[in-house]
């Protein structure tokens, strides 16, 4: 083969490859409602959402049980198919909470990309959670 045969081989590979990756990719489905998570789960779900929002928090927690819903209504109408809304037990998961440093509770970690892009910690109302997360959309 000469070298311009070479070349369009070449060409010809990079282009094909261009072209299969949109199809190789899978398609990630957006749950409607909050995911239960735990430390050895937590990893993989961070990875497997573009944004995701993790809320660290306890069952004897009365704020967190006051921003429970208002996370179950975000992610069913708000932001639906844009956000998955993961929970995790700090009692339950300590490693998490201590790799995470959730020592407050509720905190809610925001992940962009699999990567932490903000923190919201204490009972803040919906608007204030809305535009926390928005700016990430």
């Amino acid at each position: 083969m000469d070298e311009v045969e070479l070349i369009k081989k070449k060409k010809l590979e990079e282009m094909l490859n261009r072209t299969s990756k949109p199809e190789q990719e899978t398609r990630v489905e957006y749950p409607d409602s909050p995911v239960y998570v735990n430390d050895s789960t937590l990893e993989e779900t961070v990875k497997k959402y573009p944004l995701l929002l993790v809320d660290f928090y306890a069952d004897w927690c009365a704020p967190c049980k006051m921003v429970a819903p208002v996370l179950e209504e975000i992610v069913k109408k708000d932001l639906r198919g844009k956000l998955v809304v993961a929970k995790i037990n700090v009692d339950e998961n300590p490693k998490s909470a201590m790799k995470y440093k959730a020592m407050s509770i509720p905190t809610m970690i925001i992940f962009k990309n699999g990567q932490i892009a903000d923190r919201i910690v204490g009972a803040l109302p919906k608007s204030a959670i809305l535009s926390k997360i928005r700016r990430y959309l």
